[in-house]
């Protein structure tokens, strides 16, 4: 089955009831049992929903997996992931990542007494160095999250592999669409569903897909013992969000490919951060483990102050100034005092987030009308 069919019809069956073609809503929190134990399949709305099976079910279709599970948000699932292991465990992970993620591994769970090591993930053969027999996952963003930056998943797999050690790549900058780490050797895939999965900026969601039944079971029970699991109305708002999600990503990638253009040709932009550069120093991995660049992208003005990046971040008209990505509208972000501000300014500017880093999400719009509204904020800076 081609992609675009597949992600139209994934996890939907018409209603047995009634014919609906798309699945029901099933607001209810409980379900009447026929006698004690013999029920079907249905029990508690915490731990099953059939309108959240009829979404893990498309999780798992859309990503090539054969588990899919639907957590509250994309931090309730990484969540989950680092609470398969244990006090004295140890992680590595890319030193260029989502600030949510970054706070919950500092401030969470290194209290409990796992560590982590945030290294440069860009030549995979760097993580080498820092396994050992402690080492039980490894953690990688490919995009990263907000410098663009590229980590061969094959080649992190055959290390993982190699030791036994579980990996879990962040697919959210990606989508299912453009990159499916699964099929590359990844143990398991997170996604941050408010973004390019949910795609219209209306739901807060997160997702893991896996292969191995026994891992699924581990993350099944921590979901159930855990709880933060999404309502019925968020599921169906990500089952829509599903049907067009090929669609979305195909105008993403082609007006990211003329912004990104637009703005490395601009006399007063110093640098652009996008992965579709053949000089990005790892285009041929992205074009080999990829389908499309996206529409995520950072930049950097040759006034290098932050007071240019703030007069221009408010200054935009199509572009909204707010936290988040992958919606159809486009979004603009200022990553040191809003979507990474929990990560210390000097593992920031040691790792290359400067304080005057400018994020982009690229949308759906007409790509004339997104490149005019740039060129003016930019003029006036």
């Amino acid at each position: 089955m081609k992609i675009g069919t597949k992600f139209i019809h994934a996890g939907v069956e018409p209603d047995p009831t009634t014919g609906a073609i798309m699945t029901p809503i099933y607001q209810t929190s409980t379900y009447v049992q026929e006698a004690p134990a013999q029920h079907k399949g249905y029990e508690y709305a915490r731990s099953q929903n059939p309108t959240r099976t009829a979404l893990e079910t498309a999780f798992a279709a859309i990503e090539n997996g054969q588990f899919g599970l639907a957590f509250s948000s994309g931090v309730a699932a990484t969540d989950a992931v680092i609470k398969l292991l244990q006090p004295g465990d140890e992680v590595i992970a890319g030193n260029d990542m989502y600030g949510g993620s970054y706070r919950l591994f500092s401030k969470v769970f290194e209290k409990f007494g796992i560590k982590f090591h945030y290294i440069n993930m860009q030549d995979a053969e760097n993580i080498r160095q820092y396994m050992n027999d402690k080492t039980k996952l490894i953690w990688i963003e490919t995009p990263t999250n907000p410098l663009m930056n590229i980590t061969d998943i094959e080649a992190v797999a055959a290390i993982a592999k190699s030791s036994g050690v579980l990996l879990c790549v962040d697919n959210t900058f990606a989508s299912p669409y453009l990159q499916n780490p699964l099929d590359l050797g990844a143990d398991i895939v997170m996604h941050s569903v408010t973004k390019y999965i949910g795609g219209h900026s209306d739901v807060i969601q997160g997702c893991l897909v896996m292969n191995n039944k026994e891992l699924k079971e581990q993350l099944y029970f921590i979901q159930k013992s855990c709880g933060a699991v999404p309502g019925p109305q968020d599921c169906f708002l990500v089952l829509r969000g599903i049907k067009t999600l090929h669609v979305r990503m195909q105008r993403h990638c082609e007006n990211g490919e003329k912004v990104a253009q637009f703005l490395r040709n601009h006399p007063k932009v110093e640098k652009v951060f996008w992965c579709g550069f053949e000089d990005h120093p790892n285009f041929a991995v992205a074009k080999k483990q990829m389908r499309g660049f996206g529409g995520m992208m950072s930049f950097i003005l040759k006034d290098n102050s932050v007071d240019a990046a703030k007069k221009l971040l408010s200054s935009t008209k199509v572009f909204a100034l707010a936290e988040s990505l992958g919606g159809v509208e486009s979004l603009i972000n200022h990553p040191a005092s809003m979507t990474h501000a929990s990560i210390p300014r000097e593992e920031r500017i040691k790792n290359g987030l400067s304080d005057s880093l400018i994020r982009l999400s690229v949308g759906i719009e007409d790509v004339e009308d997104i490149i005019e509204d740039l060129e003016q904020a930019i003029a006036g800076v």
